[in-house]
C-alpha cells in the first residue's frame, strides 16, 4: 500500500480529455517541442545499473553536508526585493512581497523510495526542517519526479500551504495525497496566473514526467517566471539545452536572479539534463544577471562526484563572465549577496 501511494494519482479518461486541450499532448502523453530522447539501449541498462548503485567513490560527500538552522526573524523581516533559502537539490525557499513561496520542496531523505536500493539526500532530518518553517503561502511545482514531488515532504506541508501552483497533470497526485482541489491550480506552458502582487508564468523545459511504470510523460513539465514590478525570476526547471531559453529570455528577460539546472547528468541522458557548461549558456541565453545553480547538492543521482556540477559551473561562468551566487545550505541571501566556494 506504501509503494501504491507513492505512485498516484491515476490517469483517467476524464483528465485525459482535458490533458488533449494542451498543445502539448499528443496520443495519450506530453511531448517536448524538440525530438527529445535518453540514449539508454535495454543491453547497457545492466552496466548502467551497476554503477549507479556501486560506482559511488566522489559521489557522496564524505560526511552530512550541515543545513543552517532556520532563522525565522531574519527570513520573515520586510525586505524590498526577495530573498531566497536553497536546502539542497531543487528545493528553494523564498520570501517576496511579504509572502513565502517553497518551489519543488522535496525535503525527504529519499529520491528513490520505490527502487530497490535508496538514493540518500546528503544532508540529514532535513523533513523536520518543514516543521519550522511558517505558513506556506504558495508551492510551485515543475514536474512530477521523486526528486521533487515527495510524498512524504507533501504530508507535512499540507497543513501549512495555502495555494498549489503546479504542472498540468501534476494536480491528480497531489489530490490523492489530501490537498483540496480548490487549492490546487494547474498550468501549461506559458499560461499566466497574478497572486500576491506577482505574475507566475509557467515556461517550457526539455525534459519528462512520470513515477511509475505506465505513467510515463502523462504530466507535464517546465520552469516558472515569477515578476513583480521592480524584480524577475527565472527557475529553469529540469531539462536540457535548448531553443527555449531563449524564447524566455526574449518574452520575459532580463531576469535579476535565475536558478538553473546544473546537476545529475550523463551523455546517456544528455538530452534531458545539461552539463555544466550548457547551464552557463542556457543563463545568457535567457538574459540572466545572476545565476544560481540547483539540481545539486542533495542526491547522487548520476555518475559524477558530488562537487562537480558546482566546480565546472562556476568555471564556466568565469569565463563568459556571468555573474553567480552558490549559497551554502539554509543560508539566507539575495541576489546582491556574496557567496563562497563553500563545498571546497
Amino acid at each position: 500500500m506504501a509503494m501504491t501511494k507513492q505512485f498516484r494519482g491515476k490517469l483517467t479518461k476524464a483528465l485525459a480529455e482535458r490533458y488533449a486541450n494542451s498543445a502539448q499532448w499528443k496520443q495519450g502523453k506530453f511531448y517536448n517541442a524538440e525530438a527529445t530522447s535518453m540514449d539508454i539501449s535495454f543491453q547497457s541498462m545492466p552496466k548502467l545499473l551497476f554503477e549507479q548503485f556501486f560506482k559511488t567513490k566522489g559521489r557522496n560527500p564524505p560526511a552530512p553536508l550541515p543545513v543552517e538552522a532556520f532563522d525565522s526573524a531574519s527570513f520573515l523581516a520586510p525586505r524590498a526585493t526577495p530573498k531566497f533559502i536553497w536546502y539542497g537539490h531543487s528545493a528553494v525557499l523564498m520570501r517576496w512581497k511579504d509572502k513565502t513561496i517553497f518551489i519543488d520542496p522535496m525535503m525527504g531523505p529519499n529520491a528513490s523510495p520505490i527502487a530497490p536500493f535508496k538514493t540518500k539526500r546528503f544532508s540529514e532530518s532535513t523533513l523536520d526542517l518543514i516543521d519550522d518553517l511558517p505558513p506556506i503561502d504558495l508551492v510551485l511545482m515543475t514536474h512530477d519526479h521523486y526528486d521533487h514531488l515527495d510524498l512524504e515532504s507533501i504530508r507535512r506541508l499540507r497543513a501549512k500551504t495555502d495555494k498549489w501552483y503546479v504542472a498540468l497533470g501534476v494536480g491528480r497526485h497531489l489530490e490523492a495525497w489530501g490537498i483540496d482541489g480548490d487549492q490546487i491550480t494547474e498550468f501549461d506552458w506559458w499560461d499566466t496566473a497574478t497572486l500576491y502582487g506577482l505574475e507566475f508564468h509557467f515556461t517550457p523545459s526539455r525534459h519528462f514526467s512520470g513515477r511509475g511504470l505506465t505513467d510515463r510523460a502523462t504530466s507535464l513539465w517546465g520552469g516558472w517566471v515569477v515578476r513583480s514590478d521592480d524584480y524577475n525570476l527565472y527557475w529553469s526547471g529540469d531539462g536540457g539545452y535548448g531553443d527555449h531559453f531563449k524564447a524566455v529570455g526574449e518574452k520575459f528577460g532580463p531576469f535579476d536572479i535565475g536558478f538553473m539546472e546544473c546537476g545529475q547528468y550523463n551523455e546517456q541522458w544528455h538530452q534531458i539534463h545539461m552539463y555544466p557548461e550548457e547551464a552557463v549558456q542556457a543563463a545568457l541565453d535567457a538574459k540572466v544577471q545572476v545565476a544560481v545553480p540547483v539540481h545539486w547538492g542533495g542526491f547522487a543521482l548520476s555518475l559524477h562526484t558530488w562537487k562537480d556540477p558546482a566546480e565546472r559551473f562556476s568555471a564556466a561562468a568565469q569565463k563568459r563572465s556571468l555573474s553567480i551566487q552558490t549559497p551554502s545550505l539554509g543560508s539566507l541571501f539575495s541576489a546582491k549577496d556574496q557567496t563562497s566556494d563553500w563545498w571546497t
